[in-house]
């Protein structure tokens, strides 16, 4: 612990007592030495979390864009925020809404967006040498961080539903990730659930993401995409307080969100299910409907309905989960803060 508390990762609380022997000496994680930074690149928007030690958030910002040339940008505003002598950047997490290798640096296949391949870790290796860069599936890091910090707390099983242009899941065990065989869980906008006739970005048609997507949702509501999913979902709120048709068409898409969980529900069996994106400002106008088509369509009585919560973390959730998870390797044991 001695060296732990050299290089200002622990500190000591005082003491107490101990059952026996000699006194206890409870410590706590000191956080402003050593930062991890986390990054989110979507269709239409980057953001970036950068979180310490003991699980503070030293910077966190959010900008409209979606290429990769605006989030190395925000990196590199990013890094400028942290840089001091005394702090130690620990890793960079990147999450895309993509299928991501188990290198946990190479984009599988991103329907929704022009990435491929170990690009995206380069480049960010490029603006922060030395420093561990690791890539993630986006609903993954949103999923850790709403079970770590938000709507997911507590819960045993749960599921995180994304609710952008895309739509993924991340899925939970006791507060650890399910990522199957090769790490590819999750992709479960692409499942034939909704309108076979809808196209969706993957090329095919009838896909979940094609019903229930950011951009299916505001063609069936008939207003206009804004900057960020947050805030297209608010805008649609407003219209829909006054809007009869509209709050019809939610309540549609709602019903299309509850086959697909119904669908999830019986595979899985989750406990909890976090909607994320623009499902959190739309609330029950799409909720209701959804709960009741998941009563609905779960084939026994005896099967447990999952409690349907809207995430807390915001628009930055990923971003903070991939923040979080660039520090597995240190609460693991496989990094020595210390060397």
């Amino acid at each position: 612990m001695a060296e732990l508390e050299a290089v200002g990762a622990v500190a000591e609380e005082g003491s107490r007592p101990g059952v026996r022997g000699r006194p206890g000496r409870p410590v706590a994680l000191r956080g402003e030495h050593f930062v991890a930074l986390g990054l989110e690149l979507n269709v239409d928007y980057v953001s970036a979390v950068a979180v310490d030690l003991a699980g503070e958030v030293r910077f966190s910002e959010s900008r409209a864009g979606g290429g990769a040339a605006d989030l190395l940008a925000l990196a590199r505003t990013a890094q400028r925020e942290l840089a001091d002598p005394g702090r130690t950047l620990v890793g960079i997490t990147v999450a895309v809404p993509a299928l991501v290798r188990r290198d946990d640096r190479t984009v599988a296949w991103a329907p929704n967006l022009d990435l491929e391949g170990p690009g995206l870790a380069d480049d960010l290796a490029a603006i922060a040498p030395g420093r561990p860069v690791r890539v993630s599936n986006d609903a993954d890091c949103a999923a850790y961080a709403e079970s770590h910090h938000g709507a997911a707390v507590g819960a045993a099983h749960a599921l995180y539903l994304t609710g952008t242009v895309g739509i993924g899941a991340g899925i939970l065990q006791d507060g650890e990730l399910v990522r199957g065989g090769a790490g590819f869980a999750g992709e479960v906008g692409h499942m034939p659930v909704g309108s076979s006739d809808a196209v969706c970005g993957c090329g095919r048609r009838g896909c979940w993401e094609a019903s229930i997507g950011l951009q299916a949702m505001v063609r069936a509501v008939g207003v206009q995409e804004l900057e960020t999913p947050l805030r297209t979902g608010e805008a649609v709120a407003e219209r829909a307080r006054t809007d009869p048709a509209v709050r019809a068409a939610l309540e549609r898409v709602g019903h299309d969100v509850g086959l697909g969980i119904a669908t999830l529900s019986t595979v899985l069996d989750p406990e909890v299910v976090v909607l994320g994106g623009y499902f959190v400002p739309l609330g029950d106008l799409v909720l209701e409907s959804a709960r009741r088509t998941v009563d609905e369509r779960l084939p026994s009585p005896e099967q447990v309905r999952p409690e349907l919560r809207l995430s807390t973390l915001g628009i930055e959730a990923a971003a903070l989960g991939a923040a979080e998870q660039s520090f597995e390797p240190v609460l693991a044991g496989h990094r020595d803060l210390t060397a």
